[in-house]
């Protein structure tokens, strides 16, 4: 299953914060995704492919680019008006359109959807009616601003009806080396101080994928962190997910396990929970399970680190005639 997304943002999407007229932010910008992927961004009246294949398919689909240049253009004049009306009539700042269509090429069922977002209310299309609807009573009055608007609706039922499965198509057919390519993740047990063990997969695609952690072959849901899957620069994503070894025994390290499943692929990545792959950056951390003994182990390192500490400090201050202030020092890393 594949999705296309074509998302429209006002400049305000881009103030967190919630101020407005901030500089050196565009006013209007259009992103069109495939399958996560960024694939066309534009915040003026031209677009740019974000991907490398694509500026081949730019050079190729002339016809494709102009279309896609003139909707942008065309929905940043649309946003413009609209954004200037529902300030008037609704106090509204923020004001977001997702619109888009999803493909399963084995079912050849398609799916469509289109929302307009501000604030906290949003307002969608239903292409069985061909109205706009909203669940929140505070979004009417802007419902009502759009409705006003007698070409949107045949604009977007074209857009969902038609255009959009035509565009998905062409760039899973121009870029299906990349697109339909799998890519297995490289796994790593990673842990900082006081933290729980974070089995994390970064490099794989595409991003549809599930992990969990397992005990005995079961999917546990409690003591568990599951992360949101992200990007990274080079068109893959990362995922990450968390157990907390205060609910592990240390006999019981050896029945859990990190899960790892890829769309399209029939094998699971499974990686063992083994305190001697468990990667951290901090010294202090042991991969040791047992608590008794941390405490002894780290100790010594910092009875070691001390006394070499106190033999340089008792040579400089025996000529000062200060050697007692360094016994006093070492006891107190350990008072």
């Amino acid at each position: 299953m594949h999705t296309f997304i074509f998302r429209t943002i006002t400049d305000q999407m881009f103030i967190l914060t919630g101020s407005a007229g901030v500089t050196n932010l565009p006013e209007f910008v259009s992103v069109v995704k495939v399958d996560e992927l960024e694939m066309v961004y534009c915040d003026s009246k031209r677009a740019e492919p974000k991907q490398d294949w694509l500026k081949f398919f730019k050079e190729n689909n002339r016809e494709h680019v102009s279309a896609y240049t003139a909707e942008c253009n065309k929905n940043r004049i649309f946003f413009r008006k609209t954004i200037n009306v529902l300030i008037k009539c609704c106090n509204i700042h923020i004001f977001q359109r997702m619109s888009g269509c999803e493909w399963d090429d084995a079912t050849g069922t398609v799916n469509t959807f289109d929302q307009y977002h501000y604030d906290e209310n949003f307002i969608a299309f239903d292409l069985e009616t061909e109205t706009l609807t909203t669940p929140t009573p505070w979004a009417r009055n802007a419902k009502h601003e759009l409705d006003s608007n007698k070409i949107i609706i045949p604009n977007i039922k074209s857009y969902l009806t038609q255009e959009c499965l035509v565009w998905l198509k062409k760039y899973l057919d121009y870029g299906k080396s990349f697109l339909l390519r799998t890519v297995l993740p490289s796994v790593s047990l990673l842990q900082k101080r006081c933290s729980p063990v974070s089995c994390h997969a970064t490099g794989f695609y595409p991003y549809k994928v599930d992990m969990f952690w397992r005990k005995d072959g079961e999917e546990l849901h409690e003591d568990v962190g599951k992360g949101e899957i992200l990007p990274n620069n080079d068109g893959t994503f990362q995922m990450s997910v968390d157990l907390k070894l205060s609910s592990v025994k240390p006999e019981d390290w050896s029945r859990y396990d990190c899960v790892f499943q890829l769309s399209g692929v029939k094998e699971d990545v499974v990686t063992k929970l083994d305190k001697a792959v468990i990667r951290t950056n901090d010294y202090f951390i042991l991969a040791s399970p047992d608590l008794t003994t941390t405490p002894i182990i780290v100790a010594m390192l910092v009875l070691t680190v001390c006394l070499i500490l106190g033999t340089v400090f008792i040579t400089l201050q025996t000529v000062n005639g200060e050697r007692g202030k360094v016994h006093s020092v070492c006891i107190s890393r350990f008072q």
